[in-house]
C-alpha cells in the first residue's frame, strides 16, 4: 500500500494518527499526557500547515533557493515553538516538565513528517 501523493492528505493522515495516539494514551496512561495537550497539538497542526503552505509558495517562486527556504522553515518553526512554550510557561502552569516533554514529542512527530515529505519530493539533480 502506498500513500497518496497529495501532501495535504498525508498531513491529514499524520494528524489523525497523532490524535488517535493521544486519545489512546489519555485513556491508558493519563499520567504521561499533560492537560494542555490539545493546545499543543492545535498549535503544531496550525504552525506546520502554515509553514508547509509558505514553503510550497516560496519553492514555486524561488526554486533556486531551495536550501535557504528549508532552513527558513526550520528556523520559523523553532522560534514559534519557543515563543509558544515561553508564553505558556510564563502564565504559571502546573507540571511544566510534562508540558515541555509532550510538546517536544509532538514537535518531533511533525518534524519527522516534514523530513519525510522533504525526502519524498527530492528529484535527482540533472546537470
Amino acid at each position: 500500500m502506498t500513500l497518496p501523493k497529495n501532501i495535504h492528505f498525508r498531513f491529514l493522515i499524520a494528524t489523525a494518527t497523532l490524535v488517535v495516539l493521544v486519545l489512546v494514551l489519555q485513556f491508558v496512561l493519563p499520567v504521561v499526557i499533560h492537560h494542555k495537550i490539545w493546545e499543543i497539538l492545535g498549535f503544531m497542526v496550525i504552525l506546520s500547515y502554515l509553514i508547509s503552505l509558505l514553503n510550497s509558495f516560496l519553492l514555486k517562486n524561488f526554486e533556486d533557493n531551495f536550501f535557504q527556504i528549508m532552513v527558513l522553515a526550520m528556523i520559523l518553526r523553532f522560534i514559534a515553538s519557543l515563543v509558544f512554550i515561553g508564553i505558556e510557561v510564563w502564565l504559571q502552569m502546573e507540571n511544566i516538565i510534562l508540558f515541555i516533554a509532550d510538546f517536544f514529542i509532538v514537535f518531533l512527530f511533525y518534524l519527522v513528517f516534514d523530513i519525510y515529505a522533504f525526502l519524498s519530493n527530492l528529484r535527482p539533480i540533472s546537470k
